[in-house]
């Protein structure tokens, strides 16, 4: 400790001695209950601290883990024949890889979506 710490140690050890000397005994009497009420009160919130902590950064931990694990990517395959069926069967919808396709048709997607809409009611009346 520097010496400035001791001056501010010593002077704040008289200026306690002082107040404490300056307290009535009725005054007294309530801090002393206080500090007895305080200090047998049940220590369920420490235990609780002591078991919740650990738990909390066991799960803290897991969570980063899943977050962060991935399975080991081998060689891309071929989708499954089931949604290669689906992509066959189904001539309407959006190529599942933006990549591959023409950036234009991504421009005028409400074009589409109504075009779609029409289409489909001029078939229902189509076939009545």
């Amino acid at each position: 400790m520097s010496q400035h710490d001791h001056e501010l140690e010593r002077r704040a050890r008289e200026l306690y001695l002082r107040a404490s000397r300056d307290v009535d005994p009725a005054m007294a009497g309530r801090l002393r209950a206080a500090r007895r009420t305080a200090l047998s009160a049940p220590a369920h919130h420490s235990t609780a601290r002591r078991v919740l902590i650990p738990a909390s950064a066991f799960a803290v931990v897991a969570l980063a883990t899943l977050m962060v694990w991935q399975p080991l990517g081998g060689p891309s395959s071929a989708p499954p024949a089931a949604m290669q069926a689906a992509d066959v069967t189904d001539p309407t919808d959006l190529p599942p890889d933006a990549d591959n396709t023409d950036p234009a048709l991504y421009q005028d997607l409400q074009f589409y979506s109504w075009l779609a809409y029409n289409d489909t009611g001029s078939q229902a009346r189509n076939d009545k």
